[in-house]
């Protein structure tokens, strides 16, 4: 029995209990998926013993799947709209929101097309069918709606909405030709195919693109979702989002 015991003994000493990884989940706009995706490649290199999940949507839908109690633990929004109402009903970790990213506004065609060449060219025979984000549940669709208001185009437009579930909806409408034009973000127009930008929203014309994250009061890791949105901040991954357009915030 003894030499037994000293053989499992050994086999501890050489196999060492192996730590348990932990597990956090993100919900983020679906703006973020191409991005984040490439950015947690080099998290799960340089942090394996932290799994990230990713839940991609559009911020609207994500807040309400926070306050209806999903395990979510960092949430990252396209507007401050979605952060706020969460921190108001109590649902966020105090002192953990930070702006991360910014992004821009722009209107699409579809590859080819040559008879929208602006903003007021929406209001023409040539845009039957205009792909928007629904504003009250997709921050593209409520920067957009900002936009063509201020154009003084909203009017215009509405007969000729289609609208999507979140900007990446909006974005396929325009390059399958569903839709004869469309407004995104600039991050998701310069990385798809089959759509060409006409023109960016003019400066002054909707609330600043800001990305907001916070850690959910409801995480079952608080500190690991900590580390993961400090993380974000980082030169590190700084790198990764600017490569796909975004404008990160200087802290």
């Amino acid at each position: 029995m003894k030499a037994i015991a000293t053989g499992l003994l050994a086999l501890f000493l050489v196999f060492p209990a192996v730590a348990e990884t932990r597990e956090i989940t993100v919900g983020a706009a679906a703006s973020l998926s191409d991005a984040l995706d490439s950015a947690l490649v080099i998290w799960k290199e340089k942090h394996p013993a932290i799994k990230v999940t990713p839940i991609y949507g559009a911020s609207g839908a994500l807040q309400k799947q926070i306050e209806q109690g999903a395990a979510v633990d960092v949430f990252i929004s396209a507007s401050p709209k979605q952060v706020t109402a969460l921190e108001k009903a109590g649902l966020t970790v105090p002192d953990t929101r930070v702006d991360l990213f910014e992004n821009e506004i722009v209107l699409i065609v579809p590859a080819g097309k040559k008879d929208i060449r602006g903003w007021a060219d929406l209001a023409g025979a040539g845009a039957t069918h205009i792909a928007l984000g629904e504003p009250s549940s997709v921050p593209a669709g409520q920067y957009a709606a900002e936009t063509l208001n201020a154009l003084a185009l909203l009017d215009a437009v509405k007969p000729k909405a289609v609208y999507a579930k979140d900007v990446r909806q909006a974005l396929a409408y325009v390059a399958s030709g569903d839709a004869d034009a469309g407004v995104v973000y600039l991050t998701d127009a310069t990385s798809a195919s089959g759509v060409t930008i006409i023109a960016k929203a003019p400066a002054g014309t909707h609330s600043p693109v800001l990305y907001p994250a916070t850690v959910v009061k409801g995480s079952s890791d608080r500190q690991a979702a900590r580390e993961f949105l400090a993380w974000l901040s980082t030169p590190e991954a700084a790198r990764v989002f600017k490569r796909y357009g975004f404008i990160v915030q200087r802290k």
